[in-house]
């Protein structure tokens, strides 16, 4: 399945830094790249350990009705330096019109430099199922019942 998701560049954004894209072709989530202000472009932004900050992407989206775009972690950056997102996977609905900021956190030892330009989460494109909620009397019962948080054992 494929649909298009509008992207609009910010006035202040470096229109050379690539749009989102898919490294493969087999790739479920599109690279998305910091789009650092005039000031932080050649230097890059510095995330000190266990800091959380907004990276701007440069982008604002028109995503279709019944479409959100979830953002989430690159595992290459998770793994060889513990940069993440702390509210993973983040939810971008189809009516916001804002800029695009993905919120990083550094849970590695070590300051990371952000550099401009750099791949720093991916987005993915999904369907949107709205539910109904009602109030029922009864729970049916289940082989589970209320077993939760790790009820299902160890395996």
């Amino acid at each position: 399945m494929s649909v298009t998701v509008g992207l609009f560049r910010d006035a202040d954004a470096d229109a050379e830094v690539p749009l989102p894209d898919y490294a493969t072709p087999g790739s479920a989530g599109a690279d998305i790249r910091a789009n650092l202000p005039q000031p932080l472009r050649d230097t890059g932004l510095v995330l000190q350990p266990m800091e959380r900050r907004i990276v701007p992407t440069g982008l604002r989206v028109v995503i279709p009705d019944g479409f959100e775009i979830q953002i989430r972690p690159r595992s290459g950056l998770a793994l060889k330096h513990g940069i993440t997102l702390p509210n993973t996977p983040g939810t971008i609905d189809s009516d916001y019109r804002g800029p695009l900021g993905v919120l990083l956190v550094n849970l590695g030892a070590e300051p990371y430099v952000v550099a401009h330009g750099e791949r720093i989460a991916q987005m993915i494109v999904a369907p949107v199922v709205q539910a109904r909620f009602a109030l029922v009397e009864t729970l049916d019962e289940t082989g589970r019942g209320d077993g939760g948080f790790g009820s299902t054992g160890r395996h």
